[in-house]
Parts: structure tokens; C-alpha cells; sequence
């Protein structure tokens, strides 16, 4: 079958549940990926034809693209911080305003430092941590997540990128103390309520992990609360938290970090003008 009629087909199949362009996308990392063809292949070979082997992890993904699932866990990797990270339903995948967070912490740690000491809570496929190890050069970075399939996955991811991360399985609700210090902790725990369900589209509702992804609505700061109260434990003087955080609950976790005595607490707004990083500093 010729290449055009595949990628016409994509479109036939998928343009009532996805926009033009990111059919477009599809299509040209799925061949990409699965035949090493760049994406202006169809242009200098219009007529170029494909082989019944070739064609058919294309078919495949084309399938499950028609159930929504997301191309990251299709293919088996994401893209974070201009690194590549293998995924799976184990693992959200990572998301640009995650990277705003990560960004925000190289930008302002202390390269004078001998070392820094940063702990990622609830670090799923390690994106974080092992980007904070990869560009802050002085970095000791250690992770935790509640998952030892996640943790499998972050533990080859960091070898795949070549930085040197700790993973330890970890509760953050669990109350139990590690007996080190830190002077940056980041987490990006589960923050998004059961009644906000109806916004979350099919392809992260129904595939990525809901472990990371939902707290009640009795309880939707308990993780906030949880780490909180880790940090004012785990951070040595004048130590930073840094935090991902449900974006219509700003000022209430916000206020809960007043109430635990942080100071010099900041919260901004990610590229989509939504509140979500918050960063408050221990005295």
C-alpha cells in the first residue's frame, strides 16, 4: 500500500476524535518511529509504497489510537526536559507544566553549593529527578514513589539517561521519618478530585495510572498536607519545597503552607495561566 493512502486513512479513521494537526502528528511519529522515515518523506516520494510487514505496526496503532489511548504509551516514550523517557500505564505521562516546575528549580538553586540534596516525592517515571540530576551538576538526587512498577520504570530511565538517581518505595502518608536532610524537595502528587473526573479527557481518564492522578473530595489537599509535614522534618535550614498543585485549589494549598509555617511562599501560574506551582521556603 502506498504511504499516502496509510496516512488518508488515519485521517478517514481519526479526524472526528482528534484535531487535523495532531492526526498529522500521529501519523508522522508512527512512521518516524516504527520505519526510521523522517516527516517530509511523503514530499520528496509521493508514490512511496509499504510493505505488508511495514504496514503493520501502523495498523496497530491506528487501532488503538481509535480507543483513545495515548500515543506516549503507544509507542512507549515521552519526551521531558529535551530527554527521553520510557512510559507506560504505570507512569503519567509527563506533562509540559511539569516541566515549568522542574525548570523553575534549575533556575534558582545554588550552583555555589558543593552539593545540593534534592528529594522527588511520588517521582512515577522519574521525569523530575532525573532531570534535576541530568542539569544541576552538583546535584544528589534521590526519589520516592508509593509504585514499584513505577519505580521499575524510573530506575531505567535513569540509566537510559545516564544520571545517578536513589528510588526507594515510599508512602508519603506513611508518617515515617528517613533520617537524612534536603534542600530541595519536589513533589508532584496526586491532586485531582473525584468530581473534577468530568473534565479529564478519555485518554488520561481511562489509561494513565489513577494512583497518581486522584484524591477524594473530602480529602483533596492530603497529600499537600502529608509532604508538608515531611519537609518541615526533612529540610535542612533555609531548605525550599516546591510543589505541583491542582490548579482551582491554589490559595487553599497556598494557605495550607502559611499554616505550616512556611515562608516567602509563591504560587504561579503555568503557560496556560492556570495556578499551579507553589514554592515556600523553611526558616
Amino acid at each position: 500500500m502506498l504511504l499516502k493512502d496509510i496516512k488518508n486513512i488515519f485521517h478517514k479513521e481519526l479526524d472526528t476524535l482528534y484535531p487535523l494537526e495532531e492526526v498529522n502528528s500521529f501519523f508522522y511519529r508512527m512512521i518516524e518511529h516504527y520505519l526510521g522515515l523522517e516527516r517530509f518523506v511523503l514530499a520528496i516520494e509521493p508514490d512511496i509504497s509499504m510493505t505488508k510487514e511495514e504496514e503493520a505496526p501502523l495498523f496497530e496503532g491506528l487501532a488503538q489510537l481509535k480507543l483513545e489511548r495515548p500515543l506516549q504509551y503507544i509507542l512507549g516514550k515521552a519526551y521531558f526536559m529535551d530527554l527521553e523517557f520510557m512510559v507506560n500505564e504505570h507512569v503519567l505521562i509527563p506533562r509540559p507544566e511539569t516541566e515549568e516546575l522542574t525548570r523553575w528549580i534549575i533556575g534558582e538553586v545554588q550552583e555555589n553549593k558543593p552539593t545540593v540534596r534534592i528529594l522527588d516525592i511520588g517521582t512515577g517515571s522519574g521525569c523530575i529527578a532525573i532531570s534535576l540530576a541530568k542539569y544541576i551538576p552538583n546535584a544528589e538526587v534521590l526519589a520516592l514513589d508509593v509504585s514499584n512498577e513505577a519505580l521499575k520504570i524510573a530506575k531505567e530511565n535513569a540509566t537510559g539517561n545516564d544520571v545517578d538517581v536513589d528510588f526507594f518505595h515510599w508512602n508519603i502518608l506513611s508518617k515515617k521519618t528517613m533520617g537524612r536532610k534536603f534542600d530541595i524537595i519536589v513533589s508532584n502528587p496526586p491532586y485531582v478530585r473525584q468530581l473534577e473526573k468530568k473534565e479529564i479527557l478519555k485518554n488520561v481518564k481511562d489509561f494513565e495510572p489513577g494512583l497518581a492522578l486522584f484524591v477524594s473530595n473530602e480529602e483533596p489537599l492530603i497529600f499537600f498536607d502529608g509532604i508538608g509535614k515531611f519537609a518541615k522534618e526533612h529540610l535542612d535550614k533555609e531548605g525550599q519545597l516546591y510543589l505541583e498543585i491542582n490548579q482551582y485549589l491554589g490559595k487553599e494549598t497556598e494557605q495550607l503552607l502559611k499554616h505550616q509555617n512556611f515562608l516567602e511562599i509563591e504560587l504561579r501560574k503555568d503557560m496556560f495561566g492556570n495556578d499551579r506551582m507553589l514554592r515556600g521556603r523553611l526558616d
